[in-house]
Order: C-alpha cells, then structure tokens, then sequence
C-alpha cells in the first residue's frame, strides 16, 4: 500500500481554526458586553465592619465622603493568632488596588507580616489630624501606617500616594 498525499490543503485548516475561533470570540465578547465580564465584583462591607465592631476588639473605623468611584471589592473580619483584622479591598477611581487593614496584633509583628520584613518608614504625614507613617511594602507598594494604643491601621496598595492619603484621610 502507497501512502497518499492527504487531501486537506492549508485553506481547508484555516477555514476549520475560523470555525472553532468564530463562536469562542463572540461568547466572548457576550460575556463582557452584555455580562459585564470585566466589572470588578462589588461588595457590602457592612457586615464585615459591624462584626468587628460587635467583638470590640479595637476602635474600628470606616471611610466617609469617598467618591462613588471608589468601590469596595472585598471585606472580611477574622481573629487572628495574637489579635483580630479587619480587612476592606477597594479599586481606586484609576483601578488600582488598596486594601485598609485595621488590627489590634501587636505592630512588631504586623507590619513585618504586612509589609514585608523589607518595609521601612520613609516618614510622618499629616492626614485629618493624625500622624501616619509611610511605609515601602511589596514591589511597587507604599503603605501608610498609623500606631495606636489599641490598634494598627494600615493603608496599602499599589495605588498613587494622593489615593492612599485619599482612603487614609476618609477614616472616621
């Protein structure tokens, strides 16, 4: 028996790829389109902050006054080895990522976990009467970092500065 020469040109290939791409572009398109496939998922962080405030673990606090762009896409509250978080996730009003973490784990061993062992202050700021310190963190992070008594707060992204002070600032 001779092998014969296969009987499918490379116009028949291309046509069977743009067979298979033609549905899968378009299922695409749908989800984004009419699904809102690249909207971040939005969340309530009012039961994460009431939780926290019912343990009464730290004063807790919340941003006010922030923009309708700024939108909050995750929150939790959980006791922690040595303390309890409250974590809120936001994307910025640019789409940049910002997460507020408010805790009463002692800050020697907060920050290091936080922000890396690597993270060191670069200096005090004023924000709405308070002093915070800016902190590197991971990568191309920057924190703003305020020590209380009964709690640490930690503002954190990868976020322009004026956002950060923006969120920082917004806590009452």
């Amino acid at each position: 028996m001779v092998a014969g020469k296969s009987e499918r040109s490379p116009k028949d290939m291309a046509i069977s790829l743009l067979v298979l791409l033609v549905p899968i572009a378009l299922l695409i398109a749908f989800y984004r389109g009419f699904l809102g496939g690249d909207q971040p998922t939005t969340v309530d962080p009012a039961p994460a902050i009431e939780q926290a405030r019912s343990a009464n673990a730290f004063p807790v606090s919340q941003p006010q006054g922030l923009s309708a762009d700024w939108t909050t896409v995750s929150a939790r509250y959980q006791s922690v080895e040595g303390g309890a978080n409250l974590r809120l996730g936001y994307l910025t009003p640019e789409g940049r990522g910002v997460q507020l973490l408010q805790s009463n784990v002692p800050a020697d061993r907060l920050l290091p976990a936080e922000l890396t062992r690597q993270g060191q202050p670069q200096g005090p700021t004023e924000l709405a009467g308070r002093t915070w310190q800016l902190y590197t963190a991971r990568g191309n992070q920057q924190a703003l970092v305020l020590l209380e008594p009964t709690r640490t707060v930690i503002v954190v992204g990868d976020a322009r500065d004026n956002e950060l002070r923006e969120l920082a600032g917004s806590l009452r």
